[in-house]
């Protein structure tokens, strides 16, 4: 059976990634691909029990970046090992909420330094990358109504503008250092309009969706 396609999706907090991410599944099924939808940090019980420690760390206490950045790395390398590469292997199209780009940004952000993050990341990642990353791109000030409507409260939600705003910023600067692997989509528009742009990069990339 041929490899299958490995799809990451990333943006800042509320860009609609879980909306695009859940339309382009069903529409990918529908054309016959078999199709694994999964996130990190998760996907597997220890990567999900990882991700509720990062989120929602014990009363009021908290991770430093670094912390944070070895956390997310021991998680994704049990969601590669038990869930990703066997789904690729198997054929199937893996749709990724988030992946090693959001470590770069969200722990590079935190002041962790990018060659600490970029050795984490090749041990980790090894040979796994994904075949296309759509980021959903947005100034966080226009976001801020779409969070506060999913009621969601955790360590990055809870950040600063500023903080956001940086969060956006890096994630345009990698997505400019690998134009071959990104492809940018206004997050702003109509849930259809992005699911139809997200199709098309696709398309472009593949010859196939």
């Amino acid at each position: 059976m041929d490899t299958g396609l490995f799809l990451t999706f990333e943006g800042g907090e509320g860009s609609g990634k879980s909306t695009l991410i859940a339309g382009l599944a069903e529409t990918l099924r529908q054309r016959g691909h078999e199709v694994l939808v999964t996130r990190e940090p998760g996907g597997t019980p220890l990567a999900e029990a990882a991700r509720d420690l990062l989120l929602r760390p014990p009363g009021d206490d908290s991770w430093s970046p670094l912390a944070q950045a070895l956390l997310v790395n021991a998680a994704r390398r049990d969601h590669i090992e038990r869930l990703i590469a066997p789904a690729l292997r198997a054929g199937r199209w893996v749709l990724c909420d988030r992946f090693a780009d959001s470590t770069r940004v969200y722990q590079g952000q935190g002041g962790v330094a990018d060659p600490v993050l970029a050795s984490l990341e090749a041990m980790v990642v090894e040979d796994t990358w994904p075949d296309l990353t759509i980021l959903l791109d947005a100034d966080p000030a226009h976001l801020i109504a779409r969070r506060d409507q999913r009621g969601v409260s955790d360590t990055f939600e809870r950040q600063s503008l500023d903080f956001h705003r940086g969060i956006r910023d890096r994630f345009l600067a990698l997505a400019g250092q690998a134009r071959d692997r990104w492809g940018i989509i206004d997050a702003l528009q109509p849930a259809e309009a992005v699911k139809q742009a997200a199709l098309r990069l696709i398309q472009e990339r593949f010859g196939a969706a």
